[in-house]
């Protein structure tokens, strides 16, 4: 029995592997991709980091600059992800998608369409595997979210969402329509610009943060936010008291020339394009949401965790409800910045040492150093 199975091999699958590992702890990573990078190998090409190399680094491994760009490319992720994954040796195996997660005894039961066991204990089922405790890392890009649009059926030109953003490219000259008030509204509205006649719709004014603000400053909100919490002081009110959309040096130079003043959000889609409350209507050829994501968790359901606004009910990364299973990088509810490549480290090294800490983990553990 595996004392550890990892879902998800993007940068918070990676980043427990490499802790468990340090453990001595017998483990597996389970990606649903067929090549490493996780969510970054799907954003479009020209996206950069919010943050200089130097800041945006997993554990035990630093980022290597890019000569001439401080914020790394999306791309460049990649690269980095890749070669961490070598560097470490992490089991990981791919593409396996897992299907459910059960209760067994002393242990979960990984359901996966992969019936290969590759010699592990497959708990008797081609394609379960089975541990004493499981770490879901599944990430959020998978579950795009789409909000409901009035009259989206009678639409007739393209409508997408970020996951779907390739670059400006195949929008040249056309009339595009970016939804969305956050940092992937503003960069793929900054991005187009140049390129299309692009509109940018908000349900709210855009919120920019101070242009000296990056990455950084963003983890060192998120810290200190964390720091007060469990002193007991007031909750300074961290990262989202900034604001909602980082000033990158595209999306500046897009505000300084005028083209990214944002719309206020239409009523309702007619089939050449949007209406607006005042009766409004303008020609898109396309639309693209940048609507936000949702924790992939679907394979967890036959474990039946409380859920709470999307989140299930955890006691740091661990969940309340299962105490074999851990939650990790879906947001600051499993850690502060957990979902960035700096952030993830700190809940990453607490999940396996909690790991580590289970007594049938703890025990398997001294029974092979006994038999060296």
């Amino acid at each position: 029995m595996l004392d550890a199975l990892v879902i998800g091999g993007g940068q918070a699958g990676l980043a427990v592997g490499y802790h468990l590992r340090r453990h001595g702890l017998r483990f597996l990573v389970l990606d649903a991709a067929r090549h490493p990078g996780g969510a970054w190998r799907g954003f479009w090409p020209s996206l950069r980091l919010f943050s200089p190399a130097s800041h945006s680094s997993l554990p035990g491994r630093p980022m290597p600059g890019t000569p001439g760009e401080p914020y790394p490319r999306a791309g460049h992720v990649v690269e980095y992800l890749t070669a961490y994954e070598r560097r470490y040796d992490l089991p990981v195996r791919r593409p396996v998608t897992v299907r459910a997660v059960r209760r067994v005894a002393d242990g979960l039961a990984v359901e996966t369409d992969d019936g290969s066991g590759a010699g592990l204990d497959t708990g008797g089922e081609p394609g379960t595997l089975v541990a004493r405790a499981v770490i879901s890392a599944t990430g959020t890009w998978s579950r795009p979210f789409v909000p409901a649009l009035p009259g989206r059926d009678r639409y007739r030109g393209r409508l997408l969402h970020t996951v779907d953003y390739r670059g400006p490219e195949e929008f040249a000259g056309r009339r595009v329509v970016v939804v969305g008030g956050g940092n992937s509204g503003a960069q793929i509205a900054a991005d187009l610009a140049p390129h299309a006649r692009t509109l940018w719709v908000t349900r709210r004014p855009p919120r920019f943060l101070p242009d000296d603000i990056d990455g950084r400053a963003l983890f060192d909100t998120a810290t200190a936010r964390r720091r007060a919490l469990e002193a007991g002081r007031p909750d300074p009110g961290g990262v989202a008291a900034l604001g909602d959309v980082v000033a990158t040096e595209a999306v500046r130079e897009a505000r300084e020339q005028g083209t990214l003043t944002a719309l206020p959000m239409f009523d309702r889609l007619e089939p050449e394009g949007p209406r607006w409350a005042d009766g409004t209507v303008r020609p898109a050829d396309a639309i693209i949401l940048c609507t936000g994501f949702r924790p992939a968790l679907a394979h967890l359901a036959p474990l039946r965790p409380r859920r709470a606004r999307g989140r299930i009910p955890v006691e740091g990364t661990r969940s309340v409800d299962e105490p074999r299973l851990f939650l990790l990088g879906y947001g600051d509810w499993t850690g502060p910045a957990s979902a960035t490549l700096i952030g993830v480290g700190r809940p990453a090294r607490e999940t396996a040492a909690a790991v580590a800490d289970l007594p049938d983990v703890r025990a398997a553990r001294e029974s092979r150093a006994r038999a060296g």
